[in-house]
């Protein structure tokens, strides 16, 4: 069964910093440009960012543009999203998925449980 396994959520104290990690299973989708987005109590869904198949280009929602860093390593099969000075706002579950530009690529594999990130103020 292809899955999506996201790991290192956790608390931290504003400013401090977290790196989320991604890593399908079932699958790879190496070919794919795969985006990070996250979903706050009581809101909708968002785009955090996105990494191309080739892992040279990226995309950032301008909430986090300077703070967070998109990378993928294609060889270990993990996408990986770097957090740096972070805010209370940036509390959320934090998912991966295949994307489309900034929206993801549905159809394709079911949201993973996704990573709680919790900051505190």
């Amino acid at each position: 069964q292809v899955r999506l396994v996201e790991s290192g959520g956790g608390l931290v104290q504003a400013g401090g910093s977290l790196r989320l990690s991604c890593a399908p299973v079932g699958r790879t989708f190496s070919l794919w440009a795969m985006g990070w987005f996250r979903q706050a109590p009581g809101k909708e869904r968002e785009f955090v960012a996105v990494i191309d198949w080739s892992g040279k280009n990226t995309s950032y929602a301008d909430s986090v543009k300077g703070r967070f860093t998109i990378s993928r390593d294609t060889v270990k099969n993990l996408v990986t999203l770097e957090m740096n000075n972070l805010k209370p706002e940036d509390t959320a579950v934090y998912y991966c998925h295949p994307a489309r530009r900034t929206s993801p690529a549905t159809g394709y594999v079911d949201w993973g449980q996704g990573a709680q990130v919790t900051v505190s103020s």
